[in-house]
């Protein structure tokens, strides 16, 4: 009887650590999801259902374990509901209503999104240089910041390709233009969670780079190819898959991206340059080998997703088409990163270049390969 006691308490000290506020956050998830379950339930698939179910205990669970998610969600919701409510079901409201056209359309939302990204990131490098906590700490804000305009601007984004016609309708992670958003999105809130974790700010200079490098490519984008405007998607991307496939990749994408940079600060570190200013080597490598774990594990899970769909949509599994290629060699990267890691010690410079280079792998899969090459994933060609 002791022992199974004792195999139980971490379990019971978790839920005892929880306390009233953690209680009534998680009820009120549950309300707001038993509410749209009810009133929009009827035009919903059962995977549309599922979600709306597991929602909240997915949610409730990330705010008990990361507490920033609560207000996170609670200004999203408000913003984007907000949002909903001046355009009146009216796409046209966008230009004539002062906060849409300014603040809260999709468009200016994701400006807005890209403006607090780019000044976070010449903060964070100001109190780096400068020493200063005073500017690291700004940088901080204007990347939580960032992270709400983006994601309000992703939701919003996603009621006005409804607001087109309900045959348009779709969430918004189906072309470069909304994926290079989401990646921002998770590569900002994975490096927020760390920086809260740590509690250094100083990494935010090396990994908010990549993000203003995506911000810089979204414009580029954006300003020769018209790319934000919504777009019907195409037969192969009329799938349920999608809504699960793409934000699991680029999960994978992100913490790569993201351990990457912080490789690069540890390699700086362990040259003997910002030695005073970086967190111990420690932390970094740490920091590395964390983000590694988890983008690989999303990544494995959006492969086989990635299989499912395709022989739903194509009859087979896997046809060595270039993105499933490319995928595969970004995953066999990372397991043989994560295998010398773990069964030889991987450790050090050797560790940090193999998780630069494997950023010039995953970029490759990521956008070269739609550059470059074709195949069945076409639809995403620039």
């Amino acid at each position: 009887m002791m022992e199974i006691t004792q195999n139980y308490t971490p379990y019971q000290g978790f839920f005892k650590r929880l306390s009233i506020v953690d209680w009534v956050y998680a009820v009120a998830l549950c309300m707001a999801s038993l509410f749209a379950f009810s009133r929009f339930g009827s035009y919903m698939d059962g995977y549309e259902k599922a979600i709306i179910l597991l929602a909240a205990p997915t949610f409730a669970w990330l705010g008990w374990y990361w507490k920033p998610v609560r207000p996170l969600l609670l200004v999203l919701a408000l913003l984007s509901l907000l949002a909903i409510q001046l355009y009146g079901g009216s796409l046209d409201m966008a230009n004539k209503k002062f906060f849409l056209k300014y603040l809260l359309s999709s468009q200016s939302a994701i400006l807005w999104m890209s403006v607090f990204f780019c000044l976070s990131t010449l903060f964070y490098w100001g109190g780096l240089i400068a020493r200063s906590d005073f500017g690291s700490s700004v940088g901080s804000s204007l990347c939580w910041a960032a992270v709400v305009m983006g994601f309000t601007g992703m939701l919003v984004r996603w009621y006005e390709s409804y607001l087109i016609g309900a045959d348009v309708g779709h969430i918004p992670v189906s072309n470069l233009y909304e994926v290079f958003i989401l990646f921002s999105m998770i590569t900002a809130l994975f490096y927020l969670y760390y920086e809260q974790q740590y509690a250094t700010r100083q990494l935010g200079a090396f990994v908010l780079l990549i993000i203003t490098a995506a911000v810089g490519f979204l414009f580029w984008y954006t300003v020769t190819r018209d790319a934000a405007e919504i777009q019907p998607l195409v037969p192969a991307l009329q799938s349920w898959w999608m809504k699960i496939h793409v934000p699991a990749n680029f999960i994978g994408y992100g913490t790569f991206s993201l351990a990457a940079m912080v490789a690069m600060a540890y390699l700086i570190k362990s040259k003997g340059y910002l030695v005073d200013r970086l967190p111990a080597l420690e932390v970094l490598d740490d920091v590395m080998y964390k983000a590694i774990a988890v983008g690989f594990a999303f990544f494995t899970i959006a492969t086989i997703l990635g299989a499912l769909w395709a022989a739903e949509a194509w009859g087979g599994y896997w046809s060595w088409d270039p993105k499933e290629t490319w995928a595969l060699i970004v995953w066999l990267n990372y397991a043989a990163w994560l295998h010398m890691r773990l069964m030889k010690g991987l450790r050090g410079q050797v560790a940090a270049w193999w998780a630069l280079v494997g950023l010039l792998v995953t970029t490759f899969a990521f956008l070269g390969v739609n550059m470059f090459l074709s195949g069945l994933h076409s639809y995403g060609t620039l």
